[in-house]
């Protein structure tokens, strides 16, 4: 899991699902080694305890405080920072680890997985959240986008959208950018680790086991989220009516993306049209038949599926909330912005029967 070469990697929310995934993550990367797990609630507590699953690989590791890992910075000029921190207090911890870092001489590299650095109108965000932003002078230093949809960007740092937002752009972007349509429809279905790790009545087993509902419909906060990151990859203004649901599994997201094409397409053109946008993607392929969430779950792949009937064009588009909505897609961009290949560390094959 080491290396004299490797990157330090701070992970930030070290408690929460997105983190034991980053965790996971680290531990198969070739180029990253862990610098410290930061969780304020659980600091001096062992991370095997929170994931028994990675016991073997972190035996001896334990949770420390913010200042804990500033006061390693000194100890190595470049770290990586993985931030699976929640919304609103992600972009406070960042702000202080990077002033620590201009300190200490350390260059820093972070890869945001909450919605702080999402949005890159402050105003927007506090529409979105319904507070101000905590740093909003760090917003010029953060491209948020999908890795696929962006060749390269030109900002230290790097935010992932939601896992909502992620399954849903993989469909709409390719079309939007041809112009194809002005308004997408969107139902989709997520697991229960999209709602993290403390038990609510959408997330407790007893009420969410053979059970599905729609929440939020209409009105979810990745809306405007998904609708201005599609304007930044395409320069294209478009409608979006989606509706999230939760259903009775803990893992993987479903999307069913309807539109109303202005000029009939056929169902070669369609599928040409998905399949050279994603053409150089290590982790975006297209189907001939609809996509089950069984054969990506635990991966960083997604997989897109469409069908056309005269002017209706449906695209099912499937991936992992808590790795191509999340963590994986966070490495991705860590690797770009490390200058390692963009699969490394997440081409491990996963388990099946999940």
């Amino acid at each position: 899991m080491t290396s004299t070469t490797a990157i330090p990697t701070i992970v930030l929310g070290g408690s929460g699902y997105v983190a034991g995934e980053f965790l996971r993550l680290i531990a198969d990367h070739p180029h990253l080694t862990l610098g410290g797990v930061v969780s304020s609630s659980q600091a001096g507590e062992a991370v095997a305890k929170t994931f028994p699953h990675l016991a073997p690989i972190y035996t001896h590791e334990q949770f420390v405080s913010l200042e804990a890992v500033i006061d390693r910075l000194a100890t190595a000029p470049k770290w990586l920072v993985l931030s699976a921190a929640p919304h609103g207090a992600a972009a406070q911890l960042i702000d202080k680890l990077l002033r620590a870092g201009q300190s200490t001489g350390a260059e820093l590299v972070v890869v945001d997985a909450s919605a702080d650095f999402r949005f890159a109108d402050p105003a927007a965000y506090a529409a979105v959240y319904g507070h101000e932003h905590a740093t909003p002078a760090l917003l010029p230093q953060f491209t948020c986008a999908v890795p696929e949809h962006l060749e390269r960007i030109d900002t230290p740092h790097a935010a992932h959208p939601g896992c909502f937002a992620t399954t849903m752009l993989l469909g709409i972007v390719p079309l939007a950018a041809l112009g194809v349509a002005d308004e997408f429809f969107v139902s989709a279905v997520t697991g229960s680790t999209g709602a993290g790790r403390t038990p609510r009545d959408t997330t407790h087993h007893p009420l969410r086991q053979s059970n599905l509902f729609a929440y939020q419909a209409l009105k979810h906060r990745h809306d405007p989220e998904v609708r201005a990151l599609i304007k930044a990859a395409t320069g294209r203004d478009v409608g979006l009516s989606f509706v999230p649901h939760s259903g009775p599994f803990a893992r993987g997201i479903h999307a069913t993306i309807f539109l109303h094409a202005k000029e009939r397409l056929s169902q070669a053109q369609v599928d040409e049209v998905l399949r050279e946008y994603y053409k150089g993607s290590k982790f975006v392929r297209v189907d001939n038949e609809p996509p089950k969430m069984k054969d990506i779950a635990a991966t960083n792949y997604a997989a897109l599926h469409a069908v056309v009937q005269g002017d209706t064009i449906v695209v099912c588009s499937v991936a992992d909330n808590l790795l191509k909505g999340a963590a994986g897609g966070c490495v991705q961009w860590a690797n770009r912005l490390l200058g390692f290949a963009e699969e490394t560390g997440l081409t491990t094959a996963p388990a099946g029967w999940l």
